[in-house]
């Protein structure tokens, strides 16, 4: 088994994606990206004493989006 990292530029392409899965040819995993976020988030806070927290990441984000629509 070969695992590959994807960023799905155009929206179609997630549907081809989730199209392939339900004919059981890939399989779509979203769990293990939050968990790898979040252990480089760990990493991160672990070797600065000024690390932003998780809330404070969670607010830049959202005001990036707001302002990018």
């Amino acid at each position: 088994m070969e695992t590959l990292r994807i960023e799905i530029l155009n929206p179609k392409a997630k549907k081809l994606l989730y199209d392939l899965a339900d004919l059981n040819l890939i399989k779509i995993n979203k769990e293990n990206l939050k968990s790898e976020f979040a252990e480089l988030l760990s990493k991160m806070r672990n070797t600065s004493d000024d690390a932003p927290s998780l809330e404070e990441i969670t607010f830049e984000v959202e005001a990036v989006r707001k302002a990018r629509n």
